[in-house]
């Protein structure tokens, strides 16, 4: 497990997203999270809905389920999902600004602003759980993946799409990528691929599927890269907020070329689980 210097709480967290929602929402968009190219010809909005795609097909949905999404962002995918899959989602998240524009979509969809780790949900309430991106930001993964057990109906599946470290890094990469990831981040740790199966297993879950798609997502950084260069070139407001001393978290822009040549090296792993809870 990789851990920042400066240590990362939920308070971070959520006013890095605070403070950094309108960057987000014009760099990625609604949905906060890496796109997923097949063929390499998708543009970067069917990318990001093919993530979501990938997510749906691990969870297996039927009409009439009821889901959880940990961290849900902006309540993009929450979203789609209730659409399409006739399902109803309630979403978690710590950033007030994104609950806002969440709290307002319409259809069977539920959004709270509060830490998943001490949630409130009753025991066996819902049929699946999902995570995209966000237990990165878990300050305690352990208690993370025993909350989506406890809320879990028997039977009932875990999917998380996660930022991992490659297993072993080296010295080089943790200094330079991988710790200042976190920092930058607002990730209070980063698991291996062998971390998280362990906490899911001492949690209860079992493994039915991994797959490591980072060739598949790694795209989204230059886009980015692009989108943000453009708007540093053009905006002298977003200038001065992206490089004002007041700005908490312009070292996130670091962390963007740090990203993209993490996962072109390897050093930094993008994975997708499936985990199920027993049915005893």
């Amino acid at each position: 497990m990789i851990f920042p210097r400066d240590p990362q709480s939920a308070a971070d967290v959520g006013g890095h997203y605070d403070e950094l929602d309108e960057t987000y929402r014009t760099i990625w968009g609604e949905h906060v999270h890496h796109g997923y190219w097949r063929t390499g010809r998708e543009s970067s909005a069917e990318a990001t809905d093919a993530l979501v795609d990938e997510v749906a097909a691990r969870l297996e949905l039927k009409p009439g389920m009821t889901l959880v999404d940990i961290g849900c962002g902006y309540g993009a995918t929450a979203a789609s999902l209730a659409a399409r899959e006739g399902v109803s989602v309630t979403g978690f998240t710590l950033s007030e600004a994104q609950w806002r524009i969440a709290a307002a979509r319409p259809g069977a969809l539920s959004f709270r602003c509060h830490d998943w780790l001490d949630n409130g949900l009753a025991d066996a309430a819902f049929d699946r759980a999902y995570a995209i991106e966000s237990s990165e930001h878990m300050v305690d993964k352990a208690r993370f993946f025993s909350e989506a057990w406890r809320v879990l109906k028997p039977g009932g599946r875990l999917v998380v799409c996660a930022w991992l470290s490659r297993t072993g890094p080296n010295r080089m990469e943790i200094r330079h990528l991988l710790e200042p990831i976190c920092r930058e981040g607002r990730l209070p740790s980063m698991g291996t691929r062998e971390d998280y199966e362990a906490l899911a297993a001492d949690a209860g879950f079992a493994l039915l599927r991994y797959d490591d798609v980072s060739r598949a997502v790694r795209r989204t950084w230059a886009i980015c890269a692009g989108r943000a260069a453009r708007r540093l070139a053009t905006d002298r407001a977003f200038r001065r907020f992206a490089f004002a001393r007041t700005t908490k978290n312009r070292s996130f822009m670091l962390s963007v070329p740090r990203l993209m040549v993490a996962l072109r090296t390897g050093s930094m792993r993008y994975g997708v689980f499936v985990w199920e809870k027993g049915t005893d």
